[in-house]
């Protein structure tokens, strides 16, 4: 649904992104992420066409983005950080004006249609500048699906609500997978586990890594690590853990806890299982320890990352 292809903007002598290049698939929710000036603003201002390329391609649906530019914007939606709304104009107002500018016939069924999309019908006639922080990013939403696109582009939509409507918008966004293409930029990084299928996250101008949260987990943390809790460990529970095939290192914590380390690929969960069982500890807890997605966008994006980003992405 969307190819990008060696993508560099430049601002004079400073360039912003740099040989950016990723696909994302039909239906596909993806993250995108990385600092403040990595370069995600500028990629999306791309996609959207509103500004070129100064080198490099980039195709929505099959249309390029900088020669047929027209053909893409009917085919994105787009959410910006601060979205443009008029709070003077009352929802349905707003929503019917934003319908006009894009020509849709049967303005008042695509209004209808995204109102309820959003849970917003009750509120369309209310002035958008009565309406609270969560509902205008509704409404920005709403704008953005008016006329029914094939790709959303979603830069920080729920930057600046409370808990509740932070829900509520991931919610809304999660709906809307399988039906659309989705790019989501945001900061929250608990946020793109739950609602991303796939992460890309952008360092500097380059792209540094582009997978799974799971496959980035595996090829950043470089073995399989595993939590163990036991309630009665003796003197020798860790050089008896140590001597299990694969086990590479065995760490005592505190209060019967244990970090059992071992090699990439190699889960020992059942053999650790089966000793403690045998051995009499009391076997309280048994977990695989991952990298959370912080961890990883903390790795990939600091300045002392770089061999490690090399190791992770080839």
């Amino acid at each position: 649904m969307i190819e990008v292809h060696n993508l560099t903007k430049a601002y004079g002598p400073r360039t912003a992104i740099a040989d950016v290049s990723f696909d994302v698939q039909k239906g596909e929710i993806l993250g995108f992420l990385g600092p403040n000036g990595a370069g995600k603003t500028t990629t999306m201002r791309i996609l959207t066409g509103f500004m070129p390329p100064t080198a490099g391609t980039a195709t929505v649906a099959g249309y390029d983005v900088f020669e047929q530019s027209l053909e893409v914007r009917k085919r994105i939606g787009y959410m910006p950080e601060s979205v443009p709304l008029y709070p003077e104009m009352s929802v349905w107002d707003y929503l019917n004006f934003m319908a006009e500018l894009r020509h849709l016939t049967d303005r008042e069924d695509h209004v209808e249609h995204v109102m309820d999309a959003v849970q917003i019908t009750d509120r369309a006639d209310q002035l958008i500048g009565k309406l609270s922080k969560g509902f205008r990013q509704r409404v920005g939403l709403a704008q953005a699906l008016v006329h029914d696109p094939e790709v959303l582009i979603l830069d920080e939509p729920t930057v600046g609500l409370d808990p509740k409507q932070i829900i509520e918008v991931r919610e809304l966004i999660k709906g809307l997978a399988g039906e659309r293409t989705v790019i989501l930029s945001t900061h929250i990084l608990p946020e793109v586990q739950q609602i991303c299928s796939r992460v890309l996250i952008i360092n500097k101008g380059h792209i540094v890594a582009e997978d799974t949260p799971e496959r980035l987990t595996a090829a950043l943390q470089g073995t399989e690590r595993v939590h163990l809790q036991l309630r009665s460990p003796t003197e020798q529970t860790a050089e008896l853990l140590g001597r299990i095939e694969n086990v590479l290192n065995v760490r005592p914590l505190d209060g019967g806890h244990f970090e059992v380390e071992c090699a990439l690929g190699m889960d020992r969960r059942e053999e650790i299982a089966r000793l403690a069982v045998n051995r009499d500890w009391g076997l309280l807890e048994l977990r695989p320890v991952r990298l959370s997605l912080e961890d990883i966008f903390l790795q990939l994006t600091t300045e002392d990352s770089d061999e490690k980003i090399e190791e992770a992405v080839g």
